[in-house]
């Protein structure tokens, strides 16, 4: 079964007091720890996509106008949290995807202590029935 597990980081906006701002060996640090996981989960054969994203001041939402054109809106800094990054993996349950974001949310932070980020686990439903 795939899941999709998102990961959402500090508030939108304050960037400066976050990974930017560790020392280079803490970045360096949590950027092995995520690289490894994500070579396990290669490796395992459970892994079907991962990609980290830009910060909110690259966001825009979007909606279709009356005549179908896009209309945009944002950014939005004053957010709560916004989304850093996802990976969707296909595994036998939920236990096992629990398992993954376990170990993605102990990535560590600054002085390497474990960040324990909450990282959303959700089950990616099937093609709509025919």
């Amino acid at each position: 079964m795939k899941y999709i597990l998102m990961m959402n980081t500090m508030k939108a906006g304050q960037e400066a007091q976050g990974i930017m701002a560790w020392p280079k060996q803490d970045i360096d640090a949590h950027i092995a720890h995520m690289l490894k996981l994500n070579q396990e989960l290669l490796n395992s054969g459970e892994l079907v996509s991962a990609e980290g994203l830009s910060f909110p001041d690259q966001a825009k939402r979007v909606r279709a106008g009356n005549d179908g054109a896009p209309i945009t809106d944002g950014v939005f800094p004053e957010s709560k949290e916004f989304l850093a990054g996802y990976w969707i993996v296909d595994v036998p349950g939920p236990e096992r995807a629990y398992a993954i974001a376990a170990r993605a949310s102990a990535a560590p932070g600054r002085g390497g202590v474990p960040l324990n980020m909450w990282i959303e686990v959700r089950p990616i439903m099937g093609a709509p029935p025919k």
